[in-house]
């Protein structure tokens, strides 16, 4: 692997045409490994003289968020120096120089940012449903497991398991395990075809950890926030939704809410990052396991505009569907309400529906069937900048043209937003029925989808 990175790196060098395999946004072990291990597959195995690279989609400065994928690199001996990163490769100079073809892994839509590069798509592997709107059309691959390292490892095993060594399949190995929670039939989080690659693996490369070895120590290190600022903890795990230029950021914090309000200078970090993110308001979700080793979830809401804080307050309270049995915890930051979560099978992805509700019905609130603009109970000066916020950013930065997709481009992170703190999927049996559902389905829309294009 380290002398085909090495090539890699020597080919941005050149003026040449390169297929570029490009992982999510989020770049999880799962996004960095199945970009990878994708183009080195495709490098061993393509017969003519073409360049395949691997980029993972984040500056370099941000590997150090993630504390898993750093573990993991430094634990199967592949330096951190030989990747490459978004920002050490321009995508779009080389879509305008006709240079670039993009194979895209573990995610199939584009952000805006790069909705130019779309037309250079020629292939996509992702482990989601695919939102047919916004797909692009060529070759689509998406299966339902729990890992996309999965669809990939199931390639290289039908297609070439000779170039696989130890290194490589214990990257392949370790992500698997780590996305499908140690192979917990009890969480449900594997699928038949995730279960029989790793044994595939296994029985090639007897000598590969043990599988609650490698989990527990990725887990670890997941989860391991110590020396990271408020800014880096934010960072490390965050999703973004808009409603109506009205712009919000969903971060995972892998600490005791309590524990983090009593950071120093928190406040001004959180106002520091809203500006620095254009976003008007955050929301923390806090996660760990207690002494009982039991997921605990807790809520931290961030908004200094009053009115807005109080809507997004007002539907998470009132949810019943689901009902997230929030209690009020105590906080002496301003513009920050906090609670207990009594519901911990609510994550981050079942939130953000409830989100959207609620900055949908702040947008609402601010205009009369008429089309004015709601103003009672506030003076005339405060109503003009009312009427100047309503709809607009709240923060100088944001601008109503900066509207995200409803849904970020990320991907489900098996250990935040599902597992195991879900706890909820069906067993084996009914696993493998809505599997094989699932891709039956999946078969059927991608094909009439790509036959009507």
């Amino acid at each position: 692997m380290e002398d085909y990175l090495q090539g890699c790196r020597a080919a941005l060098q050149e003026s040449r045409p390169l297929h570029v395999v490009l992982g999510n946004e989020a770049c999880d072990l799962d996004s960095m490994v199945s970009a990878l291990a994708l183009a080195f597959y495709l490098a061993k195995t393509t017969e003519a003289e073409e360049v395949f690279v691997p980029v993972l989609n984040i500056k370099r400065s941000e590997l150090s968020l993630r504390g898993d994928s750093v573990f993991f690199l430094q634990k199967i001996r592949l330096p951190e120096s030989l990747l490459i990163f978004r920002d050490e490769i321009d995508l779009h100079a080389l879509h305008r120089a006709g240079q670039l073809t993009l194979i895209l892994v573990d995610h199939h839509v584009l952000p805006r940012s790069d909705a130019a590069l779309e037309e250079t798509v020629a292939e996509v592997i992702d482990h989601r449903p695919i939102e047919q709107k916004c797909c692009p059309p060529c070759h689509v691959s998406v299966e339902l497991v729990g890992s996309c390292t999965t669809l990939v490892t199931e390639r290289i095993l039908q297609g070439a398991p000779e170039i696989l060594d130890r290194q490589m399949a214990a990257l392949l190995h370790g992500t698997i395990i780590l996305d499908c929670v140690n192979m917990d039939l009890k969480i449900g989080k594997a699928t038949l075809k995730d279960k029989s690659c790793v044994e595939k693996l296994e029985a090639l490369f007897p000598d590969l950890p043990e599988r609650s070895d490698i989990f527990d120590s990725l887990r670890k290190a997941k989860f391991d926030v110590s020396g990271l600022t408020t800014e880096q903890m934010l960072r490390k795990d965050q999703k973004t939704i808009s409603r109506q230029g009205i712009k919000m950021v969903i971060s995972a914090i892998y600490m005791d809410l309590e524990a983090f309000l009593q950071r120093s200078g928190l406040t001004a970090d959180l106002r520091a990052f809203c500006q620095a993110h254009s976003c008007d308001v955050l929301v923390a979700m806090t996660i760990f396991f207690n002494t009982h080793n039991e997921p605990v979830r807790q809520l931290a809401i961030f908004c200094p505009h009053a009115a807005l804080r109080m809507t997004i307050c007002g539907v998470l309270e009132r949810s019943s569907s689901p009902s997230l049995n929030l209690t009020p915890a105590p906080s002496i930051h301003p513009d920050l309400q906090a609670y207990l979560q009594g519901n911990t099978q609510v994550c981050r992805k079942k939130l953000l529906p409830l989100l959207q509700e609620a900055l949908s019905a702040y947008s609402d609130s601010k205009a009369t069937p008429s089309g004015q603009h709601e103003t009672a109970g506030v003076s005339g000066e405060q109503a003009d900048k009312e009427l100047d916020g309503a709809g607009a950013s709240l923060f100088p930065r944001l601008s109503q043209d900066e509207e995200e997709p409803l849904l970020p481009p990320t991907p489900m992170n098996s250990l935040v937003d599902e597992c195991p703190l879900d706890q909820g999927l069906p067993k084996l049996s009914a696993e493998a029925i809505f599997e094989k559902c699932s891709q039956i389905s999946l078969s059927q829309s991608t094909t009439s989808s790509l036959s009507k294009k």
